[in-house]
């Protein structure tokens, strides 16, 4: 069995077997729920399940290299930095991952890679369809 790592704030997920490849398992979080992606080559990665369009699970959208597709309205979402990709504008907060002997660990109060809510506050939410 692996030992958590050295932070209170990490929280163990579970294996990363038990993630699909290209997909994600859903974390409940004290702020709401966490996708936690897996990619293909068994990176893993962990976004407020949230589009930053309308608010779609991101959690239940496409895997694709280190991105994601929001199931409502095909959005992209970078993995590594929780940014819309362009022409859409927007983000959704990220939280720390790590993977350790085969387990996956997040760590909910990770202030140092989360963007505050006032940065994706700040940002528009909806590009395309404002435009149609």
């Amino acid at each position: 069995m692996s030992s958590a790592p050295s932070s209170e704030a990490w929280v163990e997920v579970g294996p990363l077997e038990d993630i699909p490849q290209l997909g994600a398992r859903v974390v409940r979080g004290p702020h709401g729920n966490v996708a936690v992606f897996r990619t293909a080559a068994d990176e893993v990665f962990a976004l407020a399940d949230r589009c930053p369009h309308r608010g779609g699970p991101l959690s239940q959208g496409i895997v694709f290299g280190k991105r994601v597709a929001c199931p409502l309205h095909d959005w992209v979402v970078e993995l590594t930095t929780g940014n819309a990709v362009a022409p859409d504008i927007g983000c959704t907060q990220t939280y720390s991952v790590r993977l350790e002997e085969g387990v996956v660990w997040l760590r909910f109060a990770d202030t140092a890679s989360a963007i505050p809510d006032s940065a994706c506050d700040s940002l528009p939410r909806v590009t395309r369809s404002s435009a149609v």
